[in-house]
Formats: structure tokens, C-alpha cells, sequence
């Protein structure tokens, strides 16, 4: 497959699941780093706050930061006070401590909110854009297996074709475990792996819908 271009992004946020990799974040860094591969990753404000140091080599390392929200709530359930104070609060914690500002991009947790006006309006109004993702391996959910995360991950990538964005998070083993293998498989496919900027989404990838976690 020719001009098939992939943005790997990897929402850096508070680990709830039991197959979360202590030291996860730095070891995929490293990873990544060895691959070659550039990465977009939406940081939690909190996390930051709580992981500073794995936090500021991400940026460090010439990764892509966007905004993951503060407290990591389904963005639909807040205020319109709420919005903006979460987004902001994120903004600043993640400015101060990755040196990066993270506008434009910013990635509502589980997806939730998306297609809410409310949330649309704010995130307007605090200059960022809404990156969802195109493609999943499903690391999050512990009740799959590492290799059906590596082939869902392949699968759904190929079915989306040029500018796919595929989702990760930071803290699943499996991510760690199975990152090289992906991208390898892509690799043989013809992929080549962008950040989301020289992607430019707009709007909700067609095929979107929200994690049922």
C-alpha cells in the first residue's frame, strides 16, 4: 500500500488497569526513540503534575503534546465552567512542566463529549482542535490479549488507509510489548509515521465512536 502515512498517539494519563507496566512511559520512549518513530501524545494535567520527570522527557524527545484534560472526566459531564477550567488547568500544568504548549490539539478522555456541542464551543473557544483516533489495538481493556492488541492494532490501521490515527496509551504492557512488532507490520505495508499536525485533522473520523470502558 503506497502513501500510507499513520499518526501513532498515546494518551499519557492515570493508569486503572491491571496490566499497567510500572515504568511503562519510559520504557516505550525509549522504544519509540529506537524505531525512529515520532509519536503525538495527549498528556493528562494531573499526570504531569504527579510524573513530572517522565512527563518532560516525552517532550524531551521531540514527541508531539497535546492536551488529554486535567482530571481526566468524560469532558459531557462538566459545566461549561467546568470545561474550560479543566482545559486550562491542564494547559497550564503541561506548559509548565513539558515546556510545550499543547493547542491546538486536544483528545477528550474515552472520547466522551465529542459530538457535544458544549465541548465543541469550548474547545473553540480555548483555540484547540478535537484529535479522536481512526484505528485501535484496544490496549486499554485487560481482558484481550497482547497479540490481538498487536493485529486489531495492523488491521484497523490497513482498513483506514492514508491518515490513519491510531490510539495507544502509555501505561498497558501491551503497548510496550507489542509497539515494535506494529510498527514493523506497518512498516511492510508501506506505512510512514507522522504526528498528527502534518496530518491535520478536522473533525470526527467517520468510523469514531466513543470507548465503552
Amino acid at each position: 500500500m503506497s502513501n500510507l502515512r499513520v499518526a501513532l498517539t498515546f494518551d499519557a494519563e492515570h493508569p486503572d488497569r491491571p496490566h499497567h507496566l510500572v515504568g511503562s512511559e519510559d520504557r516505550l520512549r525509549e522504544t519509540l526513540g529506537s524505531l525512529e518513530v515520532r509519536g503525538t501524545f495527549f498528556v493528562q494535567g494531573r499526570w504531569a503534575e504527579a510524573f513530572p520527570d517522565q512527563a518532560r522527557r516525552i517532550a524531551d524527545d521531540g514527541h508531539l503534546i497535546g492536551n488529554h484534560s486535567h482530571y481526566h472526566a468524560k469532558m459531557n459531564l462538566l459545566t461549561e465552567t467546568g470545561l474550560v477550567e479543566d482545559i486550562k488547568a491542564a494547559a497550564g500544568a503541561i506548559e509548565t512542566i513539558c515546556k510545550r504548549d499543547p493547542a491546538p490539539w486536544f483528545r477528550s478522555p474515552f472520547g466522551a463529549g465529542a459530538k457535544d456541542p458544549r465541548v465543541r464551543a469550548a474547545l473553540e473557544q480555548l483555540g484547540y482542535k478535537q484529535v479522536l483516533w481512526s484505528a485501535s489495538g484496544d490496549d486499554w481493556d485487560h481482558r484481550e490479549t497482547a497479540q490481538h492488541m498487536e493485529d486489531a492494532a495492523v488491521a484497523s490501521t490497513l482498513a483506514h488507509g492514508d491518515g490513519a490515527i491510531l490510539l495507544f496509551h502509555t501505561w498497558p504492557s501491551y503497548t510496550h510489548e507489542k509497539i515494535s512488532r506494529i510498527v514493523a507490520r506497518l512498516r511492510e505495508e508501506g506505512a510512514t509515521f507522522v504526528t498528527v499536525d502534518q496530518l491535520e485533522p478536522k473533525g470526527i473520523p467517520d468510523n469514531f465512536g466513543e470507548v465503552d470502558w
